[in-house]
């Protein structure tokens, strides 16, 4: 119970020192935030907890496609924000964020890779 209650502090402290950066430096704020950390702490996490190496790989590995689908949500956000204000903004860029996984899911599915079940 200790070893996850220290995993959740650790995780949660970084995401708030990342959100206290970024109000001092939107530049290095945003590059803090684009650094994969939390996926880099999840393969400690699971290294740590004895998982199998291939099970690390995959993780890495469908971070990676998953992450793809993610990036128009970046550029599509301050337009958005602009005209439909901070809520409408951020749920027009989750229907964006959606819209794009299924795409994504759909264009490699012909290269053996499954996204979705």
């Amino acid at each position: 119970m200790s070893w996850l209650i220290t995993k959740y502090l650790i995780t949660a402290g970084l995401v708030v020192g990342i959100s206290e950066l970024a109000k001092r430096s939107d530049r290095l704020g945003g590059l803090v935030a684009a650094l994969p950390l939390v996926t880099l702490l999840t393969l400690v996490w699971l290294y740590v907890e004895r998982q199998p190496a291939e099970r690390i790989a995959n993780h890495a590995w469908y971070t990676f496609w998953y992450v793809l689908p993610t990036l128009p949500m970046f550029l599509a956000f301050p337009w958005m924000l602009s005209r439909w204000g901070f809520w409408g903004a951020l749920a027009g860029s989750a229907v964006l964020t959606v819209l794009c996984f299924v795409l994504t899911a759909w264009a490699v599915r012909p290269l053996g890779i499954l996204l979705l079940d």
